[in-house]
């Protein structure tokens, strides 16, 4: 299918913006929905299947709205990624990539969409596995959020923090994370306790900037209402009317993540936080993240969301990092299973 569309008024500023330096976005969209965008001025052709170059076009009007000002890379990449997913959804356009560009781009279900409140207007999922997940955090007591690396998982959660907080449902925020090394010693840090911990609870103090704002945040600290410590410090304590977080958890050990779950008091939520293909303990010893997906499978009031690649929402090359491994760790997982089977087949034989 062709489609042509031109737009006017004429405003060669937006018509820059829309494209990117040398066309780059547009040969974004076109590696994203798999087809073929040609331009000449405000003159545009699209060539591909009639969904995606529907899709594309509508991706184009909505980003062109947009384009007043320099569109950012992380609003173009999050306006692509969903336009893709509902191109391969089947889903009917209804404004889906514009509400992409504008930031809204919550996946609707049958009660609508989950909007929360914090310093970034209108913040909602963006797959269907975030929209779950956004559902899950808001039902149950405890919440499993567990997947690779750019799918929300924290800032979701911590959203959902920021937002029980807001309208009072909490009293306080407490973020956490094991104290362990990606793979690297540090040695010994300087500075007090707080300054030895920090570079370990960077990420979380990054989203709680972007969600609440440097003032906010900082007075908050002040009050009591925003607490970050090490999972180390977890132990021995009682946390009512908190908002419990546990970010890498696949660092944990299972009796470190049982002494975790066993603190929410009454009034308290807890999310964990965790992907299982990126763990950092010593060869050995056990994720607790992985024991207790297996361990909690069927307790009531507690729920578990699974992300995969699709619901990457940085840049599109995390996604197919993400596959590339996957499909590594399953090869070599086949490999390995074929020479046990061979081994024991030759054990059979020779007894």
């Amino acid at each position: 299918m062709i489609l042509r569309h031109s737009f006017t008024p004429i405003d060669n500023p937006r018509l820059a913006h829309l494209c990117g330096m040398l066309d780059d976005h547009l040969r974004q969209v076109e590696a994203a929905l798999d087809v073929r965008i040609s331009r000449r001025g405000e003159q545009f052709r699209i060539e591909g299947i009639k969904a995606a170059a529907e899709r594309s076009l509508q991706l184009l009007e909505s980003l062109y709205e947009r384009a007043k000002k320099p569109i950012a890379a992380e609003l173009l990449q999050l306006a692509i990624t969903e336009a893709a997913m509902q191109l391969a959804d089947g889903a009917s356009p209804r404004r889906g990539a514009r509400k992409a560009a504008e930031g809204a781009g919550a996946v609707p279900a049958a009660d609508g969409p989950l909007v929360l409140r914090t310093r970034r207007a209108d913040l909602a999922g963006r797959t269907p596995n975030q929209h779950l997940y956004l559902k899950n955090i808001l039902s149950h007591d405890i919440s499993f959020g567990i997947g690779p690396a750019g799918t929300g998982k924290t800032f979701l959660a911590v959203a959902c923090a920021v937002d029980a907080l807001e309208r009072s449902a909490v009293q306080r925020i407490i973020l956490t994370r094991p104290a362990v090394e990606a793979g690297e010693r540090l040695g010994f840090l300087p500075g007090d306790l707080t300054q030895k911990v920090d570079p370990y609870l960077r990420p979380l103090y990054d989203a709680l900037y972007d969600l609440m704002g440097f003032d906010r945040v900082t007075k908050a600290f002040e009050k009591g209402q925003l607490e970050i410590a090490p999972l180390a410090f977890m132990r021995g304590r009682t946390l009512n009317h908190a908002f419990v977080i546990l970010d890498e958890a696949q660092n944990t050990t299972p009796e470190q993540m049982k002494m975790f779950l066993t603190r929410i008091g009454f009034g308290s939520r807890c999310v964990v936080t965790g992907d299982t293909s990126q763990i950092d303990l010593p060869r050995g010893m056990s994720s607790g993240l992985i024991d207790a997906e297996r361990v909690l499978a069927r307790v009531k009031g507690i729920s578990m969301t699974h992300f995969t690649s699709a619901d990457v929402v940085r840049h599109p090359l995390v996604a197919r990092i993400v596959d590339a491994y996957e499909a590594q760790t399953a090869a070599r997982l086949r490999a390995e299973a074929r020479e046990a089977k061979a081994a024991g087949n030759t054990k059979g034989a020779s007894a």
